[in-house]
C-alpha cells in the first residue's frame, strides 16, 4: 500500500480509501469481514456519508472502528450538508446539524476529513468557511474539504481562508477516470475528467490540493461488461446510470484502447484503468468501493503499474506521439 498526507490528519492516508456504501447493519458479520479484509491489506482510510443508508452507514462503520479498536488507526472519512428533495443545504446550519448527527452516529469526538457532499454556488464561500473553521477550533474536524465542488469554488473558498487567516480546504473530492462523464450520474456532480476538465487538473497539479476522486472505474464501465452491442440490457439501478453517464463512443474507443494496453502489459482492464488516474501528475487518492478483499489486492497492484506520457496520451485520445 502507499500513503500520502493530508494538512491537519495527523496519520499517513492510504492512497486507496475504501467506500462503506455497502456495509450495513443488515449484516454486521458479513460487513465487518470486508472490513477486516481490507484493513489487513494495509487500507486505513474508510469513506461514510450523512445521507449513507439513513444514518445507517456512518452507525455501522463507528460500530466497526469502536470494537476493533481502531481510532487512532484508522482516517475516518464522512460528508454532509447533501442536497434534500426540497432544498440545497449548503449552509452554516445544515452543515452544523449534519456534522453533530455524524458525530453521534459514529460515536466519536472527531472527525478526520469533513467533507460537504455538494455545493451550491449561490451561497457564498465566506460563511461556510467560517463555520468549518469554528468547528475545526472545536477540535471536531481536523481536516475538511469539498465533494463535487468545481475548482473555481475550492480556489475561491481558500482566497477567503488566506485574506481572512483561516485554514482552508484540504480536500477536493470530484469524479476522475479515463472515461469522461458526459451526463452526471445525479445532479451536483462535478467531475474533473477529459478535455473539459482539461483547466481543473492543471489548477490541481500546480496546487497539489488532495484529490479524493471517485468513481476511478467509471461507475463499472471499465468492468468489461458493458459493450455497445448490450447496452439495453441495463436498465436498473447503478448500471442504468453507467450507461447513460459514461458509454458513449469516444468512451468506448478508450475503453478498446485500454483493453489492448491491458493484453500487452499482461494485466487487467481494471488494473490500466485505475493506473491511468494514479499516473497523473496530481496529489491523488482514490476512492473504491470493492465488495471483497481480494478485489481491494488486484486495485493494490495498479498502485505500482508505471505508464508512460505516451501510454497516457494515447489511452486519451488515441494520438502516438514518442516516450
Amino acid at each position: 500500500m502507499q500513503y500520502g498526507s493530508v494538512p491537519g490528519i495527523d496519520k499517513p492516508v492510504s492512497r486507496l480509501v475504501q467506500g462503506t456504501v455497502m456495509v450495513g447493519s443488515r449484516d454486521l458479520d458479513a460487513g465487518f469481514a470486508l472490513l477486516d479484509g481490507i484493513y489487513a491489506l494495509g487500507c486505513n482510510a474508510f469513506d461514510t456519508a450523512h445521507v449513507y443508508g439513513g444514518g445507517d452507514g456512518e452507525r455501522t462503520l463507528g460500530r466497526w472502528v469502536r470494537e476493533r479498536g481502531l481510532r487512532d488507526k484508522v482516517v475516518v472519512i464522512t460528508k454532509g450538508a447533501h442536497h434534500n428533495v426540497d432544498r440545497k443545504r449548503v449552509t452554516p446550519f445544515d452543515i452544523t446539524a449534519d456534522l453533530h448527527d455524524s458525530l453521534a452516529r459514529l460515536k466519536m469526538d472527531y472527525i478526520d476529513l469533513y467533507i460537504l457532499h455538494r455545493d451550491d454556488p449561490d451561497v457564498p464561500v465566506g460563511p461556510i468557511v467560517e463555520i468549518l473553521n469554528e468547528h475545526h477550533r472545536a477540535g471536531k474536524i481536523h481536516a475538511f474539504g469539498g465533494s463535487n465542488w468545481s475548482y473555481e469554488r475550492i480556489r475561491e473558498a481558500n482566497a477567503y481562508a488566506e485574506a481572512h487567516g483561516l485554514v482552508p480546504f484540504a480536500v477536493s473530492s470530484p469524479q476522475f477516470s479515463l472515461a469522461e462523464m458526459v451526463q452526471p450520474p445525479w445532479d451536483g456532480c462535478v467531475s474533473i475528467g477529459g478535455p473539459s476538465g482539461a483547466a481543473a487538473r492543471a489548477y490541481y497539479a500546480a496546487t497539489q490540493i488532495a484529490l479524493f476522486t471517485w468513481s476511478s472505474l467509471a461507475g463499472g464501465f471499465f468492468s468489461g461488461r458493458f459493450r455497445r452491442d448490450n447496452l439495453d440490457q441495463f436498465t436498473t439501478g447503478l448500471e442504468a446510470l453507467c450507461v447513460t453517464s459514461y458509454c458513449y463512443e469516444d468512451n468506448f474507443a478508450r475503453l478498446d484502447r485500454a483493453a489492448q494496453l491491458a493484453r500487452e502489459k499482461g494485466l487487467t482492464l481494471p488494473e490500466i484503468a485505475l493506473a491511468y488516474s494514479r499516473n497523473q501528475p496530481l496529489n491523488l487518492f482514490s476512492l473504491v468501493g470493492c465488495q471483497t478483499p481480494a478485489e481491494f489486492a488486484d486495485n493494490i497492484k495498479a498502485l505500482e503499474i508505471m505508464l508512460t506520457a505516451a501510454e497516457i496520451r494515447w489511452l486519451e485520445d488515441g494520438e502516438r506521439v514518442d516516450a
